[in-house]
């Protein structure tokens, strides 16, 4: 009867467990999450304004702090001159180009940041104008978010400004390392602002040196399950390809001992992927069996398309094996990232 059904369909718990549709138990975590975070960041938006009140800082000097903390956390500039001596344009090193553009795009950032924080904290003290420019970006460094102002020419982020700050002393740090050592036996793929050129740098010297056309070429994918650390470990860089480290699997993991995709551990939202050789190959194909894993910068997994063709967000598919279906992963929502939001 209808009362029966009726009845019976009460019984069914409000919020469905994801097991029933197939999806790992983590999902629940990742759904509480971003309900959170929503919360939280719709407190931001309406909250007003902190004041001091008896012992308590004021809104002015808890800014004030906060820029001169920041300030003297911000690395020097890199001197173009010098990398530009040190890294000629070469026919047989494409890096050699790829560095410099990250030197001058990470340039554009640090200039911005030693140029309005000094400019905000006189503006505090009246000797300046608080421009909205200003005043938008003392309310951003307030909340512990990135300000407009320095997301725009930055790297793209979804991290909170306390850890988008130390992200950003570590992605120069790279590049300083890289300025004045030589090009890496093994990158940290998620300290390149523009990761899509060095993956095409890495695809030309493989063409220049087999004198191939770079449109025929594609990377196939190792996992080297094997190497612990790899900067420690890797002595001398491959003949051909690179290796790469600094991605993140979302909706599984790597199994070290099967050598192939895994679910993931209860409550472990996040797995860091082993170091990875990237090949060059004329014509790859994808193995029928690896799963194509789509690769982003940031979890948002959104982007805009730009001029040059490259989305800001999508950075290119990696075959990862496995020994199940790819529907299995695709249902999971299996993705590669170079930075998560801590």
């Amino acid at each position: 009867s209808p009362d029966e059904f009726i009845e019976y369909i009460r019984t069914f718990p409000l919020n469905p467990a994801p097991e029933a549709f197939g999806m790992h138990e983590n999902c629940n975590i990742t759904c509480a999450q971003n309900e959170a975070l929503k919360l939280l960041e719709g407190i931001l938006t309406v909250s007003a304004k902190g004041s001091g009140g008896g012992e308590g800082k004021s809104y002015e000097q808890q800014c004030d702090a906060i820029a001169e903390g920041i300030l003297a956390k911000v690395p020097e500039i890199f001197e173009l001159d010098v990398v530009e001596s040190n890294f000629p344009t070469m026919y047989e090193e494409s890096m050699n180009t790829v560095v410099k553009q990250e030197a001058l795009r990470y340039n554009t950032l640090l200039n911005i940041m030693r140029w309005s924080l000094p400019e905000f904290r006189k503006a505090l003290k009246g000797l300046v104008v608080m421009t909205e420019v200003l005043e938008n970006m003392g309310k951003a460094l307030f909340t512990n978010q990135v300000p407009d102002l320095w997301a725009d020419k930055g790297p793209l982020s979804l991290k909170p400004l306390s850890a988008w700050i130390l992200d950003c002393v570590e992605r120069v740090a790279f590049l300083e390392a890289w300025t004045s050592h030589g090009t890496p036996k093994v990158y940290w793929i998620s300290g390149f602002f523009f990761p899509q050129a060095f993956l095409t740098g890495a695809l030309q010297n493989y063409a220049r040196k087999y004198q191939l056309a770079i449109d025929t070429l594609g990377f196939g994918f190792q996992i080297r399950d094997d190497i612990m650390d790899p900067k420690t470990e890797i002595l001398k860089k491959p003949d051909d390809g690179v290796f790469v480290f600094g991605l993140f699997l979302e909706g599984c993991r790597w199994n070290d001992d099967k050598h192939l995709l895994s679910e993931s551990r209860p409550k472990e939202l996040y797995s860091e992927l082993p170091t990875m050789h990237l090949q060059p190959a004329v014509e790859y194909k994808s193995p029928k069996t690896d799963y194509n894993c789509p690769c982003y910068k940031v979890l948002s997994r959104k982007g805009v398309l730009l001029t040059t063709g490259h989305s800001t967000n999508f950075v290119m598919w990696v075959d990862l094996p496995s020994d199940r279906p790819q529907s299995v992963w695709i249902k999971a929502g299996v993705g590669l990232f170079l930075a998560l939001r801590t």
